[in-house]
C-alpha cells in the first residue's frame, strides 16, 4: 500500500509516536479515527466506518462530534484500552496537531463510578532478609496518594493489597512485570489492566526526586518512609505515568499517606469474598455487608465508608472517636436528619478538584462546587447547636477543613457564575453582571443588537404590510427575513433574495446585514472574553484544590458517621465495648445481613484466652455458617468503628481475619476445590496469629473420609497448640468433638434441633437456630435431603440403610427389574462380601470367599488372632480419636501379618 499523506498519514505518524492502544486526532468539529483503531473502535461502540482516501489507497475512517468525545473515550477505556488524543491548534501556517495526553483505565477522570480508581504501581526488591514489596496507590479523581512496603512478604500479601484496593490499572516493576506466576495471580483476582511503565521511572534515585519534587524533600520522613526503597519506587513510578499521561491532575495530589499493615486488620481476599463485604458470592452487589448499611448521601461517603469495612482499624482511640460520634448521632435524630438532607445537595469535592487542576471542569462543575462548599456552614451549625453533637468527636471532625476559606471561595464563585450555566465554556452565557465591567460593556451591545433583531419582526411588518413575515439564522444562509409565497409579490425592491423554498423565500437587507456582521463580532468578542475569565476563574479554583478537598473528606467523614448512625437505629445495633483484651463476647448476636429478610434466631457467643476454640456442630441448613459469619461480621463491624447486630458485645482486638469457607471449584485455573480448600487452610495456618479470628467451615470433605478427618484433627491441634487463634470450627466429623476431652482450650457448641429425623414431615425435626454448649448427638442429612425435595422413595431407603447401618445388621442390594434383593456384609478385614442369609460368601471379585468367624482366624493365624479379638471387642470406636484409632487398626495388622 502507498505510504499515507495528508490527515491519514498525519494520523498514522501520531499513531507511531505513542504507545497507546487507540489514537483518535481532532480535525475541525470532530475526533477521527483511522485505518485499524477505526475498525476497532466501529466494532467495540457500533460507530459507522466510511473510507478516506490519501495518496491512491483507501482507509477505513470512523468520527464523533467534538463535544461527544469524552463518552466514547469513557467506554473504551472502561473496556481496558488505552486512548491517546492528538488536540488541533492554530499555527500560523494553519492547523497543526499534537497528542496532549494518554486516557488509561488507571487515568480517566470522566469516570461515572462513585466507588474510588485507583492506578497502582507495585515494586519487588529482593534482599538478605526476603523480599520487599513497594505499593502505591493513586486515585486519580480524588487526589488521594497512599503508599506502604511490605517487608520480608510473600506474594500473597501483595495481591491482598490489591484486592482491596482494586485498581483499575496496575503498573508492575522491572522485577516483577516478567514474573508469569504473579502476573496469573493477579489476573485471577483483578479485573485490572496492567500497563509497562518506563523502566527507569522505577529507579530509586529517580523515584526519589520525583517524590520529594511533588511532595516536599522532607515529606518521606516526616511519614515514614525515608528508608523504604521500594515503596519510594512505587510512588515515583506513578507520579512519573501520571505526568506522562498528560491527564494534569498531579496539582491535586498535594498529601502523601503512608500506611502500614499493622494499622488495619488483615482481611484477604478470600475473606473479604466469603464475608460478602462488598459483593456476594455471586458477584453482585445487593446482599453485600457494604450494601447493607450504606446509607450515605454522597458518592465520597460513600467510598468512605467502603474503604471503612475494607479496612478496618486496630487503634483503639480512633475507634473510640467514631464510635462516640456514631452514638451521639443515633440521640439526636432530628439534627442527624437535617445533616443528612444537607449533604443530599452536596456534589463530589474531592473529584470536582481533579477536575479543576485537570483544566477539564466546565462551568456547571464549579457551579456544583460552589454549592457544595456552601453547605459546610449549614453541616457546622447542625452539629454546634446540638449539645450532644457539639461535645462528640463529631464536632472534632469540622476542624479538618478551613471554614473561613470555603465560604470566601464559595462567595466568589456565586458572584461569578450564572445560577445555570451552560454545558458549554466556549459558548459564553457563563458570567453574572458586575463581574467583569469590560464583559458588561460587551453584553450590553451584543444583547441591544439581538433586541434590533428581536423586534425586525415587528417592525417590517409594519412597514410592509406583510403578515407572513420572520427573522431567523442558521449556518448557511446566517441572518434572513423570510415570507410566505402568497405575500412575495409585496416584498419591498430593498429585499434580496437569497432562497427559494417550497412555500416561501428569504430576504436580506443591508441593515440586517450590517447588525448581523456587528452581532458577529459582539459574540466572537463575548465568547473570547468569558473563556479567558472562565480559565482565569478555573485556574483560581484548581489553586484551592487542596482546600476542596478537605471540605470534601470532611463532609464524607459526617456522611459515613450519620450512615451508620442511620443504620444501628433502624434496626437496634448496639455499641460495642472495644478493647484490648482477649475477649469476644457476644449477647444476641445477629447476622447483619440475614436479619434485613428473614426473622433472626440471635444467639450468643464467648471465646477468650482459655475458651479459645469452638467445635461448631449440627444439621446442615441449621445455621452453623451463619453464627460463624456473624462472629466475624461483628469484629469487622466493631473494628470499624461501627455498632454491631447485638444486644451486648466486647470485641478484643485482632490482628486479622481468616475465614475458609466452601471452596468454589477452580477447575478452570487447574485447581480442583480441594487443591482451592487446602491452600486457603494454609493460608491460614501460616498467617494468622494469636491475635486472630479464624473461621473454618469445613476442613478436608473434598478428598477420603479418613484422609479429611486425619487433617481436620491435626489443623485443629495446630490452630489450638501453635497458633493459639480465636476459632470457630464447623464441621460434619463428629470424631473432632473428643478433642473438647483432651485440649484445654477446645469447647463444644451444636445448633440445637427439636423432634427426632426419624420422623417425617411436620412431625420431624426442627432447627431451632439455637446454638448451646455442647456436641450435637447425631447427623440429620436425611432429613435434609427430604426438606430439599430429593424423592420419597429415595430418602425412605436412605432411612431404612441408616438404620441396619446402627444396627450391624446385613443390608440389602435391590436390583431393577424384578430380579430380587442380594443382602450383603462387607467384611473389612478381608475386603470381602459375604451373603447376608447364610449363602456363600463372595469376594470383591465376585469369586468364593473364606467364611469369617473366630475359629478360621484362630486357625489361620494362631492365638495372636485371639488378642486381637480381645482387643477390638474392648475397644469403644466412637470414644477414640480417629488418629489414634487407624494406628491401632495398623498395629492389629501388622500382629496378624507377623502371626
Amino acid at each position: 500500500m502507498t505510504e499515507a499523506t495528508g490527515i491519514v498519514g498525519e494520523f498514522l505518524s501520531l499513531k507511531e509516536e505513542t504507545d497507546a492502544d487507540i489514537l483518535t486526532m481532532q480535525c475541525g468539529d470532530f475526533y477521527e479515527f483511522f485505518a485499524e483503531d477505526a475498525e476497532l473502535v466501529a466494532e467495540e461502540l457500533d460507530l459507522k466506518v466510511s473510507q478516506k482516501s490519501s495518496h491512491g489507497s483507501s482507509y477505513p475512517m470512523a468520527g464523533v462530534p467534538v463535544d461527544d468525545l469524552t463518552p466514547y473515550v469513557s467506554a473504551l477505556v472502561e473496556r481496558g484500552y488505552r486512548v491517546a488524543v492528538a488536540d488541533q491548534h492554530e499555527t500560523a501556517d494553519g492547523h497543526a496537531r499534537e497528542i496532549t495526553r494518554v486516557v488509561t483505565p488507571g487515568t480517566h477522570l470522566e469516570t461515572g463510578d462513585a466507588a474510588a480508581q485507583y492506578l497502582a504501581a507495585v515494586v519487588r526488591q529482593s534482599g538478605r532478609d526476603g523480599d520487599s514489596y513497594g505499593l502505591a496507590f493513586a486515585d486519580v479523581t480524588t487526589g488521594r496518594f497512599q503508599v506502604t512496603q511490605l517487608d520480608d512478604a510473600d506474594p500473597g500479601a501483595v495481591l491482598t493489597e490489591l484486592y482491596t484496593f482494586a485498581p483499575a490499572e496496575v503498573l508492575p516493576g522491572p522485577d516483577l512485570r516478567n514474573d508469569d506466576d504473579f502476573l496469573d495471580a493477579l489476573s485471577e483476582r483483578s479485573d485490572a489492566a496492567v500497563s509497562l511503565h518506563a523502566s527507569e521511572s522505577f529507579a530509586p534515585g529517580r523515584a526519589r526526586h520525583r517524590v520529594r519534587e511533588q511532595f516536599g524533600a522532607e515529606t518521606l520522613s516526616s511519614v515514614g518512609i525515608a528508608d523504604d526503597d521500594a515503596a519510594v519506587a512505587a510512588a515515583g513510578a506513578v507520579l512519573s505515568y501520571v505526568e506522562e499521561t498528560g491527564v494534569g491532575t498531579l496539582a491535586a495530589v498535594t498529601r502523601l499517606q503512608a500506611y502500614g499493615a499493622r494499622e488495619h486488620v488483615a482481611l484477604d481476599a478470600t475473606t473479604q469474598r466469603n464475608l460478602e463485604l462488598t459483593e456476594t458470592m455471586q458477584g453482585g452487589k445487593s446482599g453485600s455487608l457494604f450494601d447493607t448499611v450504606d446509607h450515605t448521601a454522597t458518592a465520597a461517603g460513600g467510598r468512605l465508608l467502603r474503604r471503612w469495612l475494607q479496612r478496618p482499624r486496630r487503634d483503639r482511640g480512633e475507634l473510640h472517636r467514631r464510635q462516640s460520634s456514631v452514638a451521639a448521632l443515633t440521640r439526636e435524630a432530628m439534627a442527624r436528619e437535617t445533616i443528612r438532607e444537607t449533604l443530599s445537595d452536596a456534589y463530589d469535592l474531592e473529584r470536582l478538584a481533579s477536575r479543576a487542576t485537570s483544566g477539564s471542569a466546565d462551568a456547571r462543575d464549579l457551579r456544583a462546587a460552589q454549592e457544595t462548599l456552601a453547605l459546610l456552614p449549614k453541616v457546622a451549625d447542625a452539629v454546634e447547636q446540638t449539645e450532644r453533637l457539639a461535645e462528640s468527636p463529631l464536632a472534632n471532625a469540622l476542624s479538618g477543613a478551613d471554614r473561613e476559606a470555603a465560604a470566601e471561595l464559595a462567595t466568589e464563585l456565586d458572584a461569578a457564575l450564572v445560577e445555570d450555566p451552560p454545558g458549554t465554556v466556549t459558548q459564553g452565557g457563563l458570567f453574572r453582571r458586575g463581574y467583569d465591567d469590560s464583559l458588561d460593556e460587551i453584553i450590553d451591545d451584543h444583547e441591544s443588537a439581538l433586541e434590533w433583531l428581536e423586534t425586525l419582526p415587528d417592525r417590517e411588518k409594519e412597514r410592509t404590510g406583510i403578515t407572513h413575515l420572520s427573522v431567523d439564522r442558521n449556518k448557511t444562509d446566517g441572518y434572513y427575513i423570510q415570507v410566505g409565497k402568497s405575500e412575495t409579490d409585496r416584498v419591498p425592491e430593498a429585499y434580496e433574495e437569497i432562497k427559494t423554498l417550497k412555500n416561501s423565500k428569504r430576504y436580506t437587507i443591508p441593515e440586517l446585514d450590517e447588525k448581523e456582521r456587528a452581532v458577529l463580532r459582539l459574540e466572537e468578542r463575548r465568547h473570547e472574553m468569558e473563556y479567558d475569565l472562565f480559565e482565569e476563574l478555573r485556574e483560581q479554583v484548581a489553586e484551592h484544590a487542596t482546600l476542596m478537598q478537605d471540605v470534601g473528606r470532611t463532609l464524607a467523614e459526617i456522611d459515613a458517621l450519620a450512615s451508620l448512625a442511620v443504620h444501628a437505629v433502624e434496626n437496634d445495633w448496639t455499641r460495642p465495648d472495644v478493647t484490648d483484651g482477649e475477649e469476644l463476647s457476644i449477647e444476641a448476636g445477629r447476622h447483619p445481613v440475614v436479619e434485613q429478610t428473614t426473622e433472626f434466631v440471635p444467639n450468643d457467643l464467648y471465646l477468650d484466652r482459655d475458651r479459645q476454640f469452638l467445635v461448631v456442630t449440627g444439621p446442615n441448613m441449621s445455621g452453623k455458617s451463619t453464627y460463624m459469619r456473624q462472629a466475624a461480621l461483628i469484629t469487622l463491624l466493631a473494628q470499624a468503628g461501627s455498632f454491631v447486630p447485638a444486644r451486648d458485645a466486647t470485641v478484643g482486638l485482632v490482628d486479622g481475619i481468616y475465614t475458609r469457607v466452601g471452596a468454589l471449584d477452580e477447575l478452570a485455573q487447574g485447581r480442583s476445590t480441594f487443591m482451592v480448600e487446602m491452600q486457603e487452610l494454609s493460608n491460614i495456618l501460616h498467617s494468622a496469629t494469636e491475635d486472630s479470628l479464624v473461621i473454618l467451615d469445613e476442613v478436608g470433605r473434598g478428598t477420603a473420609t479418613f484422609d479429611g478427618i486425619s487433617i481436620a484433627w491435626a489443623a485443629t491441634e495446630y490452630l489450638h497448640n501453635e497458633v493459639r487463634a480465636k476459632t470457630l470450627f464447623a464441621t460434619h466429623y463428629h470424631e473432632l468433638t473428643t478433642l473438647a476431652d483432651h485440649l484445654e482450650r477446645v469447647e463444644n457448641v451444636h445448633v440445637a434441633v427439636a423432634g427426632e429425623p426419624e420422623s417425617a414431615g411436620e412431625d420431624g425435626v426442627t432447627f431451632l437456630r439455637t446454638v448451646r454448649d455442647g456436641p450435637t448427638d447425631r447427623s440429620y442429612g436425611i432429613h435434609v435431603a427430604d426438606m430439599a425435595g430429593v424423592p420419597g422413595p429415595v430418602v425412605d431407603r436412605s432411612q431404612e440403610v441408616l438404620d441396619r447401618l446402627r444396627e450391624e445388621k446385613a443390608i440389602e442390594a435391590r436390583g431393577s427389574g424384578g430380579a430380587g434383593t442380594t443382602q450383603a456384609v462387607f467384611d473389612l478385614s478381608s475386603g470381602t462380601f459375604g451373603g447376608g442369609d447364610g449363602g456363600e460368601p463372595t469376594s470383591a471379585d465376585g469369586g468364593a470367599a473364606d467364611a469369617v468367624d473366630d475359629d478360621h482366624l484362630t486357625d489361620r493365624f494362631g492365638e495372636d488372632a485371639e488378642d486381637v479379638l480381645s482387643a477390638l471387642s474392648g475397644l469403644d470406636v466412637n470414644e477414640t480419636p480417629p488418629v489414634e484409632l487407624m494406628a491401632t487398626v495398623q498395629q492389629w495388622q501388622d500382629e496378624l501379618d507377623e502371626a
